[in-house]
């Protein structure tokens, strides 16, 4: 006597309520991963891009904090250049003679350098000279150090305790040396995306 087996199949039913579940399921795992990957992608940018802020803020600073009271010739031999120069009608936003150059190779050359920045089509550029007192061949050596830049100033505090826009200040216009360097100085960076930026940094007496 035959018997009816009572195991059965899925039917066409189940198999497409199947197949819908794991679309959907799948779709979900796939939006979910490529929500992921997009964040991970977002944090990557603002973790370089707070880098990049970090490194042209420490540049700024670390010359600040040595810098030098050395004066340099200008191009063409004319008046001497302040050791430290800003102002808005100055060729850069910032120049500054300072020590702490590295020598590791011990090439006969100064251990203080000259930097200079200014922004550039919205890039903050960092310049620097091989020799301190320069010559109109004398290249200066940029690089890119900060995009997405809207301005960059300084303010600087006068022995008297008076702040100033500009170094030398005003009052002390024309002497060969300007007025040494400032107590202090305070670094406002304008930025696209983060907005003003200050911080100050007392300068080496």
């Amino acid at each position: 006597m035959l018997r009816r087996s009572s195991a059965r199949g899925f039917t066409l039913i189940e198999v497409l309520v199947a197949l819908a579940v794991f679309g959907v399921l799948s779709l979900l795992a796939y939006m979910t991963l490529g929500q992921t990957l997009n964040n991970s992608e977002m944090l990557t940018q603002r973790m370089d891009r707070l880098q990049s802020i970090q490194r042209s803020m420490s540049f700024l600073s670390t010359e600040f904090l040595q810098a030098a009271p050395r004066p340099i010739r200008a191009d063409l031999g004319n008046a001497p250049i302040p050791a430290l120069q800003s102002s808005i009608a100055s060729e850069f936003a910032l120049q500054l003679t300072h020590g702490g150059w590295p020598n590791s190779s011990g090439v006969p050359r100064s251990t203080m350098q000259r930097t200079a920045y200014r922004i550039e089509d919205g890039e903050l550029i960092r310049y620097y000279w091989n020799v301190l007192d320069r010559t109109v061949n004398s290249v200066p050596v940029a690089t890119v150090i900060l995009e997405d830049v809207d301005s960059l100033r300084f303010r600087f505090l006068q022995v008297n305790g008076d702040w100033t826009d500009q170094w030398p200040p005003l009052s002390a216009q024309g002497a060969a040396t300007g007025a040494g360097l400032p107590r202090a100085v305070e670094i406002i960076l304008t930025l696209t995306d983060e907005g003003e930026l200050t911080r100050v940094i007392e300068v080496s007496p």
